[in-house]
């Protein structure tokens, strides 16, 4: 009886260590040119920290962040959530579903003109969607868990912390259409007003000089 009671012991510790390193399943860092890194493995001795920058609280593209708890008000200035999606795409509505569940700030980009198609994938070098950027990294396609794994490695909360009435930004398209030049107004043509020649010079037969 006594050794069964032993094994348990040795085995115990070895699972809470097997539970222990699985949940450390992403890493963060920033490389020497300050790029925010994601990473299944452990950071290198030499690099850094990742830091907050310093200056005003904004998403990415503009969206205000004022008024957010101070935690998540640093989290999206380290790092930005930009949605890349477009219309009739089931993957996008359940990833942008699970970015509102969790209550995670973010911008959004439509993908709907040539002009869109062709910046997306010189982004992102596929045209498949939907794509998720956290920082400098990019999803691609929907997965819950990987990314519920990164949005959690990043600090976001795994439930709502927004202020109520707080609304993200409008999706806005991928490329800024720009408005089609104005014509210039058509010039009235007038015609040329007619010289008035001369009054006829008085003559015998014509005394007040009346030109018809």
């Amino acid at each position: 009886m006594p050794r069964p009671v032993r094994l348990t012991l040795v085995l115990l510790p070895l699972a809470v260590a097997a539970c222990a390193v699985s949940a450390q399943q992403v890493y963060r860092s920033v490389d020497s040119n300050g790029k925010v890194i994601f990473s299944d493995q452990p950071p290198a001795a030499n690099a850094q920290p990742a830091t907050p920058r310093g200056g005003v609280s904004t998403v990415e593209g503009g969206g205000a962040i004022g008024g957010l708890p101070y935690e998540l008000q640093q989290v999206t200035q380290r790092y930005p959530v930009t949605l890349y999606a477009r219309d009739d795409c089931a993957p996008c509505d359940t990833g942008r579903a699970l970015l509102n569940t969790r209550g995670v700030p973010f911008n959004e980009r439509q993908v709907k003109t040539s002009a869109d198609v062709d910046a997306f994938q010189r982004l992102s070098g596929d045209t498949s969607m939907p794509l998720l950027t956290i920082g400098g990294q990019q999803l691609k396609g929907f997965s819950d868990t990987t990314w519920s794994q990164y949005l959690d490695a990043a600090g976001y909360p795994k439930s709502i912390r927004l202020p109520a009435g707080y609304r993200n930004p409008a999706a806005q398209p991928m490329v800024t259409q720009q408005a089609a030049p104005t014509a210039p107004a058509a010039t009235a043509v007038t015609s040329p007003t007619p010289a008035v020649p001369p009054p006829a010079a008085p003559s015998p037969s014509n005394p007040a000089g009346i030109r018809f």
